[in-house]
């Protein structure tokens, strides 16, 4: 770690990375509540528009596998500004699209380039005192799960106001200033002496090496399909009887989800203090009440703020506890940890999106909340498996 630079200093630095981490997590959920309003405008089946939201995760996932890896090898501080440039030119793209394996295109290379944010959190992490790592982290945390929110009531808004393409038109602009901005300004950290291929053994190794790495990989996967589910659903569900919402109020529903997004920052103090597998089975616990909550939601609109409120926070708490596990794992190696941990997490993120149009499509809303919940319990069983490890070795 970079003793002679304390980022959690610099106030100013820190809500700029927040930012930049909440846009580039945004960029990938800007379909959510847009799927009716692309459905009528580009005359396609409204099952295929759904698949964006898929399409968007998978190639984030691939984002994370390849290209995050790069962090322990480059620069960070250039090659942060570089990934955003890509990811504003996907989001350009999109707004310019005809048809939808266009608009395909664009969200792929959106997905692919936006895990800037996730070389930006492993740089928090090296660049602050060890104590600090889950305030720094969860604080950025806080940025990245704000701005997956505020992208789709925004985008909703935008949509209702103007077209569904004008949200990727003014988040690619704020995407390539940002990038501009960030140039300069982030701390230079020592480069680890590795080669590409090199970097891909070690993350092999690193899976053999740490199992508390796989199990918490799991939970936060497994956690992370059951939100995933909503993603590909909700505009399904609420702008069909009896609620008929438009996207501008599917979008304002999600936001619910803020409250739950603000807490990453206090979750992580408390798991500095050595809370950790308290706050992961209360986080497990939450998810699992929230699918209650959601399931009553097919006709009441109150209980579905509620789940999607609950499901929020309870995921938020998980993955908030799974970083502050893995980031102390291997100090010489935060870029291929997190590469690992959110690959495997994205990766469940897709299959969760799949899972919740199939669902829809084969069984509807009690289908979507049976498989959500099943998932929930899967994130337990390796939650339970990572405490019966860490109780084995004495592990906090």
């Amino acid at each position: 770690m970079n003793t002679s630079f304390d980022i959690s200093r610099d106030k100013s630095l820190l809500w700029l990375m927040a930012i930049v981490c909440g846009l580039c997590a945004g960029a990938n959920y800007y379909c959510q509540p847009l799927i009716s309003s692309i459905q009528q405008s580009l005359q396609v089946p409204e099952e295929q528009v759904a698949l964006t939201v898929t399409f968007a995760q998978v190639s984030y996932a691939l984002g994370l596998l390849f290209i995050v890896p790069l962090g322990d090898m480059l620069n960070k501080a250039k090659l942060i500004p570089l990934l955003m440039f890509g990811a504003s030119v996907g989001l350009f793209i999109c707004a310019i699209s005809t048809n939808l394996a266009m608009l395909w295109i664009g969200t792929i290379i959106t997905g692919l380039f936006s895990v800037a944010a996730q070389v930006l959190i492993p740089l928090a992490a090296m660049a602050v005192k060890p104590e600090r790592t889950g305030e720094v982290v969860g604080f950025l945390m806080s940025g990245l799960l704000v701005g997956i929110l505020l992208s789709t009531s925004v985008a909703g808004l935008l949509s209702d106001l103007w077209h569904w393409k004008m949200i990727y038109i003014l988040s690619g602009i704020a995407m390539f200033v940002l990038a501009f901005i960030m140039k300069g300004k982030l701390p230079q950290l020592p480069k680890f002496k590795i080669t590409y291929f090199t970097i891909f053994k070690s993350m092999g190794s690193l899976l053999k090496q740490e199992p508390r790495l796989v199990f918490r990989s799991m939970t936060g996967g497994f956690a992370f399909a059951a939100m995933s589910m909503l993603f590909s659903t909700i505009a399904l569900l609420l702008t069909s009887k009896p609620f008929e919402l438009s996207d501008v109020w599917v979008g304002i529903v999600t936001l619910v989800g803020v409250f739950g997004a603000l807490s990453t920052q206090f979750i992580g103090k408390w798991a500095d203090r050595g809370y950790t597998l308290v706050l992961t089975w209360a986080g497990c616990a939450i998810l699992a009440l929230s699918w209650v909550f959601l399931y009553l939601g097919a006709s009441s609109l109150l209980s579905y703020v509620l789940g999607y409120a609950l499901i929020n926070l309870g995921l938020a708490t998980t993955h908030s506890c799974n970083q502050n596990v893995i980031f102390r794992l291997r100090p010489d190696a935060k870029s291929r940890v997190n590469s690992i941990y959110m690959t495997l997490y994205f990766i469940g993120g897709a299959c969760g999106s799949a899972l919740g149009v199939y669902a829809w499509h084969h069984g509807g809303w009690s289908s979507t909340c049976l498989v959500g919940i099943s998932l929930v319990i899967l994130a337990s069983v390796f939650a339970l498996i990572d405490t019966l490890y860490s109780r084995k070795y004495g592990i906090a």
